[in-house]
Order: structure tokens, then C-alpha cells, then sequence
């Protein structure tokens, strides 16, 4: 059973697999990807990193490595990424590219791809161009700027991307906010009464977000694609 905790479970990576024959060199941008590169390396012989872009995310992917030394993890800013030019064949990254600065995270992206490398993204996209004010609020209080489905193609398209597969995972939402809420619930017993002080924002945020998709409707609006992508 896969324990990737993210937007498109464990199907992101599973659908990687048969469309992409090879890789040497994987960035994984985004925190709780720990599994994530350690089946890539697996699957690819590769040698792969991961990016976190906060203190702490850098810490439990250490400890989430802690078996696997091989693998390298750091923090960095993903639109501030510290590589040179034309570094990895292949990069990673299921649902840490759909924020305000997504323009200069792609820019990045392709500054550090080889030519021909591939980009795997998983996208957290709107399902109508208007959504209601509560799904507006969920996008704003998380920092995410989705692209509206139809918009898809071509967003990638203009920055000169190729499109090699896709695939639509919005069905693995539902069991995504359901995990969710189970985890917090299992979480906050673990905690003492000043850390539940200290994290009662972060909790009641991600709770009011599952909560939204999976009992007011915001399944309607919101949904998940996958994209293996080909650098122009």
C-alpha cells in the first residue's frame, strides 16, 4: 500500500512508469515525498534530490530518509532553485506547482531541465472558470493559483512544453481529504495541550479545507491532473 500523503495518492507515480522508459538524474520538488524518490530511484537507478522549502518540512524528510542516505535533501526556494543550468532529465512534482508563483517556479524548472528532459507535474485545477467564493477561499488561504482545466494545455504549451501523457486523478481526491481528516484526528491526540495552542491555526485550516471538498460541494469545482511533460 502506497503511503504518499498527497494530492493524487500514489496513482501520480504509478502512471509515470509506463509512459517514461528512463531518467538519471530526478528532482522532487514539495514536501511529503520522501517515497515518492525513493521509487523513483528504485524503479530508475537514478540519482535524485528533493527540494523543501521550509525548515521543518527539511527536517521530517530527513527523518523519512533516514534508511536511504543516498538520497539528498534541501531547502530551497522552488522559484529560487540553486542549480546550474541544464542539471536533471527528469522533475518531479505532484501538486507543489500550483501556487502564486508559479511563472517563475516554471521558468526555474526549465532553467535546471536538460533539453528534452521531462517535467511531471500534478495540478490542482479549477473545473469551471468561476467558482463559488467558499472554493475562492480555499485556493487563497492554502496560496494556490489553479489553472482553470481548459487552460491547461495551453499554459504549458506557450512555455514550450511538450505534452506526452496525462492522466485525470480528480477521482482520488475524495479518499485524499478523507485520509486527511483521519490523520488530524489521529494527530491531535499525540499532541500536548501548547503544541494544539501553537498549531490551532494550521489544524483548523486543513480541517475547514477537507471539510469543504468533501461536505459542501467543492468536489464540484476542484480537480487533479497529471502531465508528463517534454522540454522544447
Amino acid at each position: 500500500m502506497s503511503n504518499i500523503f498527497l494530492p493524487g495518492l500514489g496513482e501520480q507515480i504509478e502512471f509515470l512508469f509506463p509512459n517514461l522508459s528512463s531518467a538519471s538524474k530526478i528532482l522532487v520538488l514539495g514536501s511529503e515525498s520522501s517515497e515518492i524518490a525513493e521509487r523513483l530511484k528504485k524503479h530508475f537507478n537514478a540519482e535524485v534530490e528533493i527540494v523543501v522549502e521550509d525548515y521543518e518540512s527539511l527536517i521530517n524528510t530527513n527523518l523519512q530518509l533516514s534508511e536511504n542516505k543516498s538520497i539528498k535533501a534541501k531547502l530551497m526556494e522552488f522559484d529560487h532553485l540553486d542549480y546550474k543550468d541544464d542539471q536533471f532529465d527528469l522533475i518531479y512534482s505532484q501538486g507543489s506547482i500550483s501556487l502564486l508563483k508559479r511563472n517563475k517556479i516554471i521558468k526555474e524548472i526549465k532553467r535546471v531541465l536538460i533539453p528534452n528532459g521531462h517535467l511531471y507535474v500534478g495540478e490542482i485545477v479549477k473545473l469551471q472558470q468561476n467558482v463559488p467564493q467558499f472554493v475562492e477561499d480555499i485556493f487563497e488561504q492554502s496560496f494556490i493559483l489553479p489553472l482553470f482545466i481548459d487552460d491547461l494545455h495551453k499554459y504549458y504549451e506557450e512555455r514550450n512544453f511538450e505534452i506526452i501523457a496525462e492522466k485525470n486523478l480528480t477521482y482520488t481526491l475524495k479518499r485524499f481529504y478523507s485520509e486527511t481528516l483521519n490523520k488530524i484526528k489521529e494527530k491531535e491526540k499525540e499532541l500536548t495541550d501548547k503544541e494544539k495552542s501553537y498549531y490551532k491555526k494550521l489544524i483548523n485550516k486543513i480541517n475547514h479545507e477537507a471539510k469543504s471538498f468533501l461536505r459542501s460541494g467543492a468536489d464540484k469545482h476542484i480537480g487533479f491532473y497529471s502531465l508528463l511533460l517534454k522540454k522544447k
